[in-house]
């Protein structure tokens, strides 16, 4: 068994599908139409570095699964390993991305560990909280869960 995907609900697929492919470099792999049957448009993306795969739901108006949005609705956050935390914020927010102001003990946390973590936050189109965090641990060394 093994973690296939994540999906998530949008409220405008073309919005999401441009915000995840433009930001943060995610590739299309599949997009289907279920409308016929009560169901919805999708859209499969695919992180290329990585392999996570991520897919965005949108339902009209007419299907059961269309159901007052409530942004996160469970999901707490998405989250993107970048080079440098500060530098994506910038680039983002210059960009047009809401930047969710953080305290800076949880954007510097200190670890009991020889490494840093630095993390940031933005929203996405539908108000989906995601994660930038960089760290300097080297490949191979174990590192606290979430990180």
């Amino acid at each position: 068994m093994y973690l296939s995907y994540i999906g998530i609900r949008v409220t405008d697929l073309e919005e999401s599908l441009k915000f995840y492919t433009t930001f943060f470099g995610l590739q299309q792999v599949r997009q289907g139409d279920s409308t016929r049957n009560g169901g919805g448009r999708y859209v499969l993306l695919k992180d290329p570095m990585s392999g996570q795969k991520l897919e965005l739901n949108w339902y009209p108006p007419s299907s059961p699964y269309n159901v007052k949005y409530q942004p996160g609705e469970g999901l707490d956050h998405i989250a993107f390993k970048v080079d440098n935390v500060s530098e994506k914020i910038r680039e983002l927010a210059s960009r047009g991305v809401e930047v969710i102001g953080i305290p800076e003990s949880i954007a510097n946390p200190v670890l009991d560990a020889p490494y840093t973590v630095h993390l940031g936050f933005v929203k996405d189109p539908d108000g989906n909280w995601i994660a930038l965090y960089d760290q300097s641990a080297p490949i191979g060394l174990t590192v606290p869960e979430g990180y």
